[in-house]
């Protein structure tokens, strides 16, 4: 059985010839020091394990440094980006947006490993009015996306995002100001969050039916971090992402793409609310070593095992990054048997890492491979 016929087995709820093992998402800055400069695909190669390949073109709300522009722009969405500092481990940009009516301005900063928001968008309600009326939405381009499915092949996946610096109307939100801010005008002002969901929410369903009908995507990622019960409450979590998760992956099914359904942190106190959201997956499955709460793999298998497939739960800092490979194999098999003994399980690092050296790799795909059905 091939990586790609493997893992899309165990999307399918089906059990493969054995455990998938792959990691959620080479980080440049990895592949750079521990991988010699590798691109993902062959850092999968390396190290034996399943790919899971993702693919992402810029949004309209997250510039790429590397080319000095934004890709999605337009006559009425301009973007200036002054470059404060460009010290590869202190970069600062300051963004300036103009609109016919008015202007929007947000700062970035950044390291050789990630970047980060000192300055959000969203700084007082009526700027909302300027992202629903002139905020515009990535075109895709298709050919690259088949060019990038063929040369994955059968070595695993090719993954995708919807629009939007995170995929979930919430999350996206939260990426637009400060969560904190976002939590409280929830409570305060819930309309105005709606509102703001709901205008996130069309741009894109626009962008799936738009722009991700017909791509070559074996799956699409939506979610994201903020949504975990680490973050909000199950009440807040079923109130302003449940419903607009569930027509996110309606759309989605609508055009003939799986789903996976993403909160990188708490998911133990919102299962019930995940199940209903209609995604085909469910990912990270973080540990507390990670930030999780998934103590308990027995636990999610009940309420998941046939109707939800699960991705990841291996802790990529305490066992990928410093454990031995005696620790991994055991995880591994811990995780299987947990997680996956009925099937529909991607084993996979829970997040982004920086420093896991290549032998761990290769031992997590070693265990994999004696974990069989």
């Amino acid at each position: 059985m091939t990586s790609k016929e493997r893992m899309l087995r165990a999307l399918a709820l089906e059990k493969p010839d054995r455990l998938p093992v792959t990691v959620h998402q080479w980080q440049k800055y990895h592949l750079d020091t521990a991988m010699r400069g590798a691109d993902a695909l062959e850092a999968f190669k390396q190290t034996d394990l399943d790919a899971s390949i993702q693919y992402a073109e810029r949004s309209c709300d997250d510039w790429n440094p590397a080319i000095g522009r934004q890709v999605a722009q337009s006559p009425e969405w301009r973007e200036e980006v002054e470059v404060v500092r460009t010290d590869p481990d202190d970069r600062l940009y300051h963004h300036t947006i103009h609109t016919p009516g008015g202007t929007l301005t947000q700062k970035r900063g950044g390291n050789r490993m990630t970047t980060w928001t000192t300055e959000y968008l969203i700084k007082k309600p009526e700027d909302l009015e300027l992202i629903d009326k002139y905020m515009p939405v990535t075109k895709l381009n298709h050919a690259a996306i088949s060019k990038e499915y063929d040369r994955v092949g059968d070595a695993g996946i090719l993954r995708g995002h919807v629009w939007g610096g995170q995929a979930g109307c919430w999350q996206h939100a939260c990426y637009l100001m400060e969560a904190e801010e976002l939590i409280v005008e929830a409570m305060d002002n819930p309309d105005w969050v709606h509102a703001l969901l709901q205008s996130l929410m069309r741009k894109k369903l626009r962008f799936i039916e738009e722009q991700l009908k017909g791509a070559k995507f074996d799956l699409i990622e939506t979610g994201g971090g903020a949504s975990s019960d680490t973050l909000i409450s199950p009440k807040l979590h079923e109130e302003f992402c449940l419903p607009y998760d569930r027509q996110m992956h309606d759309a989605l099914r609508a055009v003939g793409l799986r789903s996976t359904y993403h909160t990188c942190g708490g998911m133990m106190f919102i299962l019930d609310l995940l199940l209903k959201n209609g995604a085909d997956a469910s990912e990270t499955l973080s540990p507390p070593g990670v930030g999780g709460n998934i103590t308990g793999p027995e636990k999610v298998r009940a309420v998941f095992a046939g109707k939800r497939a699960m991705i990841g739960g291996m802790d990529q800092f305490n066992m990928l990054g410093t454990g031995t490979p005696q620790k991994i194999r055991a995880e591994t098999k811990r995780l299987f048997e947990g997680f996956g003994k009925d099937g529909g399980y991607i084993c996979s690092a829970a997040d982004h890492f920086f420093e896991a050296p290549v032998e761990n790799l290769k031992a997590f795909a070693a265990a994999g491979r004696e974990c069989v059905y």
